[in-house]
């Protein structure tokens, strides 16, 4: 499976605070809609799963096949424990026990640009489903 680098800079200007929402609230939401995510693939529902990709990650996952399908085939790991959020203006990180997901937000809520990602010592994280 074809996976690509993702780049994600958060320079100081993405550290405002965006709304009036809490950064707990914020933090929780975030990590409630990666952990959805990773259940809806878990359970095999690819609508559930596309429901919550940022657009531009629907277009680059709808490359060959449609989203519910596509989806389903990306080398996500089960649902875990979320160990780590960070909120930092309008993006979003979340580490799991098995896998790290980025988030946007966007007028409706969080949604994930990047999931299935690992460290790569000082390179960018590995990610198996990212957007473009």
């Amino acid at each position: 499976m074809h996976r690509r680098s993702i780049t994600l800079i958060l320079g100081a200007a993405l550290l405002a605070p965006a709304g009036c929402a809490t950064v707990g609230s914020r933090e929780d939401a975030a990590a409630s809609v990666a952990t959805r995510l990773l259940t809806a693939v878990d359970a095999g529902d690819g609508d559930a799963a596309c429901a919550i990709l940022a657009p531009g990650t629907v277009k680059t996952v709808a490359e060959d096949q449609p989203c519910p399908e596509a989806i389903l085939g990306k080398d996500l790991p089960r649902p875990g424990t979320v160990v780590e959020t960070s909120v930092y203006g309008q993006w979003a990180q979340v580490k799991l026990t098995d896998d790290t997901v980025f988030l946007a937000a966007f007028p409706e809520g969080w949604r994930v640009v990047a999931a299935g990602c690992t460290p790569q010592a000082s390179r960018p994280y590995d990610c198996s489903v990212e957007g473009d």
